[in-house]
């Protein structure tokens, strides 16, 4: 690993935290894979695949909040730079052992820098989504092993996860 690679780059000489300038970074195509899941009661589940939440389809819902989520990360993340997205892909899967809807995203864009935040920012934002959608009969739901998968572009290049 580079001096440079084991720096946190969100500091200054002096300690203070500052947006990194990329202005002399390439434009590189640039696509960020998260995931994660929400553990539920196998009720809550049934209500989820039965559709009959009283507040709608919530994995329709969970799916378009995810992809408000990954446009509004600069908002959000102090630091983050404002990206114009290309592709925001959420994947929701229900699972029956142990009951729990699934997450995964792809984002793209680009640019001059990797759009990480804005995958896992979408994740939760729809894992979020779900708890608020279903806490009136699961208050104890648990969201869960949100991380990055993949991500490729720039030039560190491509990363993926050790499985």
């Amino acid at each position: 690993m580079s001096e440079s690679e084991n720096t946190l780059t969100h500091f200054n000489q002096q300690g203070e935290a500052h947006m990194v300038d990329i202005g002399n970074k390439d434009i590189t195509k640039r696509i960020a894979v998260t995931e994660g899941r929400i553990l539920m009661k196998a009720e809550t589940l049934q209500h989820i695949l039965e559709g009959n939440n009283k507040k709608g389809d919530v994995l329709g819902i969970a799916r378009i909040a995810g992809i408000m989520g990954a446009k509004k990360t600069p908002d959000l993340i102090p630091l983050c730079h404002p990206l114009s997205l290309t592709h925001v892909d959420i994947t929701l899967e229900t699972q029956l052992e142990p009951p729990a809807v699934y997450c995964k995203t792809e984002v793209a864009t680009s640019g001059k820098t990797g759009v990480e935040m804005e995958a896992l920012n979408a994740t939760q934002v729809a894992l979020l989504t779900i708890y608020d959608m279903c806490k009136a009969v699961d208050k104890g739901m648990v969201i869960d092993g949100v991380r990055l998968l993949k991500k490729t572009g720039g030039k560190s290049g491509t990363w993926e996860v050790d499985s």
